[in-house]
């Protein structure tokens, strides 16, 4: 006679509960409105902006200095 499977350890059982509890956690996350999803998007943006004109500024200040030296 085999010994059956305690209830809950088969593949089909284990992914039922991961997603459950995934659903359950998903429900506690504090998802941001429109508007600041908006506003952390801006501030994101012109961040990265600033920082490539700062990166480029500093390029072309480097490289004419460079310039200067090598000539």
């Amino acid at each position: 006679m085999a010994v059956a499977k305690s209830e809950g350890t088969g593949f089909v059982a284990r992914t039922n509960r991961y997603f459950r509890s995934m659903v359950h956690e998903m429900k506690k996350v504090h998802w941001p409105s429109r508007r600041n999803t908006a506003v952390y998007t801006a501030v994101v943006v012109i961040a990265c902006a600033f920082v490539s004109a700062l990166i480029w500024i500093m390029d072309l200040g480097i490289g004419s200095l460079l310039n200067l030296i090598i000539k």
